[in-house]
């Protein structure tokens, strides 16, 4: 059965720098990091880098519990968490729940059997005392805003970003203004549509619930929206679309059927996706990567110290205003 040693000298490393790797210490080399690993592979270690994680009282795994892998939003958001994962010797473990909440808490029983070190939380469709009956059996983070329960979260303020977007379509002169959202539920949602109704309120506008499209998530969902938009006898004259992606598929759908943007319909997209920069598309840039990054480190921060105390963390948006806003 291989050893430490024939690791470093398979890996041409030193067998401190084994040791590093093994015990997910940050500060080694990636090159150097990825020799190890590819060592352990060939030699079939993974019996010995079990004991190592039953010494540590640890999986080196974190869970990672999203509704959709494919969608842009949540795979910039992995990416980020994947980068400090990477850094810090540590796996993923993805669990997909397409918001049903037997699957998630598939995921927060995972933690209590104790089969990985911790959880991020990118979103989720139970309660959050569903999520905070699990928190004293190992780091819960949220990618959300949570006041209750004493979560450690990093979040943006959706309420704020949808504020600014509409407060700017208002001062182009629209009134008649409608939003696309992926789902009507959820903490981000929530904040959301209260942004809604208070900057129509402060405008003088009766918010309608008519010019609110559910269901949002992809590309094509962009083709229906405007379907709908052409059937409506009062017609909102501009739409916030939480994603950059649906954005686009409005606009296409549009040009398509000669809608002219933004002369009949102005369209503010979400995230700053490449297909926003290419079509044009005035957008608000949420900074998903970083979301990732730092939910890790919280996630590290609290393994490595043993610190529980609440943190929270607040990351900024910015307008970036194109042609089609």
């Amino acid at each position: 059965m291989a050893n430490i040693r024939d690791l470093a000298k398979e890996a041409g490393v030193s067998v401190a720098t084994v040791s590093r790797v093994l015990n997910g210490y940050p500060y080694v080399s990636e090159e150097k990091r990825k020799a190890v690993w590819e060592a352990v592979e060939k030699l079939n270690y993974s019996k010995n880098i079990q004991a190592v994680h039953l010494a540590k009282g640890r999986t080196m795994i974190v869970g990672v519990m999203l509704p959709y892998i494919h969608h842009p939003y949540f795979s910039a958001v992995i990416e980020g968490i994947s980068k400090e994962a990477l850094r810090y010797g540590y796996q993923l473990l993805l669990f997909q729940t397409n918001y049903d909440v037997e699957k998630e808490l598939e995921a927060l029983e995972r933690l209590r059997m104790k089969q990985m070190d911790g959880l991020i939380v990118c979103s989720h469709e139970a309660g959050l005392e569903v999520l905070a009956a699990y928190q004293e059996e190992g780091p819960i983070v949220l990618c959300e805003q949570a006041e209750e329960y004493d979560f450690f979260t990093v979040y943006i303020d959706h309420y704020r970003a949808f504020v600014k977007a509409l407060r700017y379509l208002v001062h182009k002169g629209h009134r008649r203004i409608g939003y696309c959202i992926g789902r009507m539920t959820g903490t981000n949602s929530q904040a959301r549509g209260a942004a809604y109704r208070d900057v129509l309120r402060e405008a003088g506008v009766i918010p309608q619930r008519q010019w609110i499209f559910d269901r949002c998530l992809f590309l094509e969902d962009g083709k229906r929206v405007i379907e709908q938009w052409v059937a409506m006898e009062e017609r909102p004259s501009a739409l916030l679309v939480t994603s950059d992606q649906v954005a686009a598929g409005i606009v296409l759908e549009a040009q398509r059927i000669g809608v002219r943007i933004p002369e009949e319909l102005a369209i503010i997209g979400f995230d700053n996706d490449p297909l926003a920069e290419l079509l044009g598309i005035t957008t608000v840039a949420l900074p998903h990567f970083a979301l990732g990054e730092k939910a890790f480190r919280l996630i590290h921060h609290w393994l490595e110290t043993g610190n529980v105390h609440r943190k929270q963390i607040e990351l900024p948006t910015q307008l970036i205003i194109r042609t089609t806003g």
